[in-house]
């Protein structure tokens, strides 16, 4: 039986109150929310804070907000409350895509959005999402807000520019008209990491092409968490089977997956390949979809 070594715990009742316990306790002390990457390294003594920092009840950050141009959801929603949000299946069906195949309902009853980007595992499935919907977050400390781009928040494997005394309080998604977005994954089990995932999300312009485009892959070794050749490739094209043919080859090509237990490298770049000209697909079938909704809706 594996037991994390000894801790000392605080329960937070706000953020501020968090931040001053962070603060108190110094660099020895950790937030924990859903607990399920956290805890699993304290029993592996691969973590041992000697303070835990409770934030559990801090439902402020426990949101989700849509205006015209962004939509919010707070660092604390469950995995659950995003999969059954009628409002991000409506704006971001590729984060429900993504949900679906996350973990376990145990795992999503408590796991966190906030703590699954601040693990920033490289298969970890919502930092992918996040990145290709050109998310950004807000980052709080004793001294006041700051807000990152994806790629600045995650600066390597395990590694992101949240500091030990500040907490991640909330994501921004861009809300865009004519926008579609999917998400795919290949798992040797149902709930299992991935062997390979990918997430795609465009805009479509008045004539049908593709105005912008993000491609992303799960699991296979990319820096800077999208594909950019195959998104060069993608934008001004009509979508198209060739099209998504051409930029998921790119897509195949541009990523640095290892082999290892899960698969060979060769067998990855495959599923890079092919995942991505599903998630093309769906994509833009969604925007061509939402586009003729906004369009019968105008008066």
């Amino acid at each position: 039986m594996q037991i994390p070594a000894a801790f000392d715990y605080a329960r937070a009742d706000s953020v501020e109150h968090a931040l001053e316990l962070l603060e108190q306790h110094g660099p020895e002390s950790r937030l924990i929310a859903g607990g399920h990457s956290l805890l699993p390294m304290m029993k592996l003594r691969l973590a041992r804070p000697e303070w835990l920092v409770d934030i559990n009840d801090l439902h402020e950050l426990d949101f989700i907000s849509e205006d015209a141009e962004v939509l919010r959801i707070g660092a604390l929603t469950r995995h659950a409350t995003l999969l059954e949000s009628d409002v991000i299946a409506r704006l971001f069906a590729i984060i429900t895509d993504a949900e679906h195949v996350i973990a376990d309902p145990v795992v999503r009853n408590r796991g966190t959005i906030g703590g699954s980007l601040c693990q920033a595992d490289p298969a970890e499935d919502l930092s992918t999402v996040c990145h290709v919907l050109s998310a950004e977050v807000v980052i709080r400390g004793r001294s006041g807000e700051r807000t990152l781009s994806m790629a600045d928040l995650h600066r390597g494997p395990y590694e992101t520019a949240v500091a030990q005394d500040e907490i991640l309080t909330e994501i921004r998604l861009p809300v865009r008209p004519r926008f579609g977005s999917a998400y795919e994954k290949v798992e040797r089990r149902v709930g299992d990491w991935a062997i390979v995932a990918a997430g795609a999300a465009v805009s479509l312009a008045g004539d049908g092409s593709i105005e912008q485009a993000r491609v992303g892959l799960t699991a296979v070794g990319l820096d800077s968490g999208t594909v950019t050749r195959a998104e060069e490739a993608l934008r001004g094209g009509r979508p198209s089977e060739e099209l998504f043919v051409e930029a998921a080859r790119l897509a195949g090509e541009d990523c640095s997956p290892d082999s290892d237990q899960r698969g060979p490298v060769d067998y990855k770049r495959h599923l890079a390949d092919e995942l991505t000209r599903r998630v093309l697909r769906r994509a833009c079938r969604r925007a061509a979809e939402q586009g003729a909704e906004q369009t019968c809706r105008l008066p």
